[in-house]
């Protein structure tokens, strides 16, 4: 594969910028990494969740542009599908892309009331009625996948696009204290101990303090 260039926004808040920085890393691609500056519109309209299809992440490579995260991993899936990023079965497969989908579209109480930030920790946090839904609903999902597929990860033994879409929350339960079963807290520790989580969040913690905290993923 190419040298491709992959733009990304804040790693201490940019929750779509993970994602999408986590797959091309699971796929095997050789990338560069272009930071936009905070004061960037892309970078504001991905921090303020103004839409999941923008600009941030964006993926360039062999002509190709792609700056959707669902499409980022499908279209690195096409590129490299022994990295296993969807499932080889079938039928997994499609479950897969119903749950990164899930992901892709919904739960916006919880991204609204706990916002990524890497940095913080709020222990005790107590979320709103409409964002312990959603954590329910993801409980509900992960607790399913883990069961169904035998863990660690979502669909299986490696890790893929799934564990890479559900990331970002994986930070926002750590973030926020989030009470969770058994199953659910070894999942999370799972996806944080992945060395490219750890390099993420360390390139998180080393972040200088420019961005506005209380504009981010509101």
């Amino acid at each position: 594969m190419g040298t491709a260039v992959l733009t990304l926004s804040s790693k201490n808040y940019g929750a779509w910028s993970l994602r999408g920085w986590l797959m091309a890393r699971l796929a095997g691609l050789d990338f560069e990494e272009h930071t936009v500056s905070p004061d960037d519109p892309a970078m504001k309209a991905e921090m303020l969740l103004l839409s999941s299809s923008i600009r941030v992440p964006a993926l360039d490579h062999d002509g190709v542009h792609v700056w959707d995260t669902l499409a980022i991993g499908e279209y690195l899936h096409e590129l490299a599908p022994q990295a296993g990023l969807l499932p080889a079965d079938r039928a997994a497969r499609a479950h897969c892309r119903a749950v990164c989908g899930e992901m892709h579209s919904g739960f916006s109480a919880l991204r609204s009331s706990l916002p990524m930030n890497i940095k913080a920790r709020y222990p005790g946090f107590k979320p709103w009625s409409r964002a312990q839904a959603d954590i329910d609903r993801i409980v509900e999902i992960w607790t399913d996948c883990l069961a169904t597929y035998g863990g660690p990860y979502l669909f299986g033994a490696r890790p893929g696009m799934a564990d890479a879409m559900f990331a970002p929350v994986v930070t926002r339960f750590v973030t926020y204290d989030v009470t969770l079963p058994p199953a659910c807290v070894a999942y999370c520790v799972t996806v944080m101990a992945l060395p490219d989580m750890r390099a993420w969040v360390a390139a998180a913690q080393a972040e200088p303090d420019e961005i506005d905290e209380l504009d981010a993923e509101f």
